[in-house]
């Protein structure tokens, strides 16, 4: 069986060791993942000094080129991310920015070093948002290169007014649960043919690997 290993990057706006319901749902993920014989890490990314920009490494310490570097070593990327005002996390956007420079990467026959891994999403938050939050950062991750699984995302969303978060709300095996099993399930089987049987390069495709980009 091809060896598959999983990053979740929890973008949480709030550092370690801060209690965070997007790594609890993260470590859900995680934990499925690893029933499917897929090793997991997760990164906090406000713990490492990422930098806004839309390059592989903005210098002056940038935390991105190592997060970059399990990236690229894995083969299932999860993001986690709370919801606030009905939207993905600054953090989130800030990640969606950085993985713009894949566009530019490409390996020796010319496909995106991104093809042929899967991405998923992971949502938490209080009242309405995890649909829009969820379809945001899979559109992102599509366009640069990253392949969806079916049924890709997990949520949890509070009722509307309460103060509750997904950490202390306790298991939720029937609902949560079932969305988290079925997102480590298809992502570890599409992660595992991706490998065996890779994209065509650009050539056999007769297309662009990407949508150019214009600096900002």
């Amino acid at each position: 069986m091809v060896s598959i290993r999983a990053l979740v990057l929890n973008c949480t706006l709030k550092p370690s060791p801060t209690p965070s319901s997007s790594d609890q749902l993260g470590r859900e993920v995680v934990a499925e993942l690893a029933r499917q014989g897929v090793d997991g890490e997760i990164v906090r990314v406000v713990d490492h000094g990422v930098r806004f920009g839309v390059s592989t490494d903005e210098g002056d310490g940038d935390g991105w080129p190592a997060i970059r570097a399990k990236l690229l070593a894995a083969q299932i990327l999860i993001i986690a991310t709370p919801i606030w005002l009905g939207q993905p996390a600054s953090v989130t956007k800030m990640v969606l920015e950085r993985l713009d420079a894949e566009l530019s990467e490409t390996d020796d026959e010319g496909r995106l070093l991104t093809y042929g891994k899967v991405a998923g999403v992971a949502v938490v938050g209080n009242e309405d948002g995890a649909h829009h939050t969820i379809a945001e950062i899979q559109g992102a991750l599509s366009e640069v290169g990253f392949t969806l699984a079916a049924a890709g995302a997990t949520y949890w969303v509070g009722e509307a007014l309460h103060k509750v978060d997904y950490r202390d709300a306790g298991p939720k095996p029937d609902t949560t649960g079932r969305t988290t099993k079925a997102l480590a399930l298809n992502s570890a089987h599409l992660a595992r043919l991706l490998a065996e049987q890779p994209y065509p390069p650009p050539e056999a495709q007769g297309a662009a690997v990407g949508p150019s980009r214009e600096p900002a």
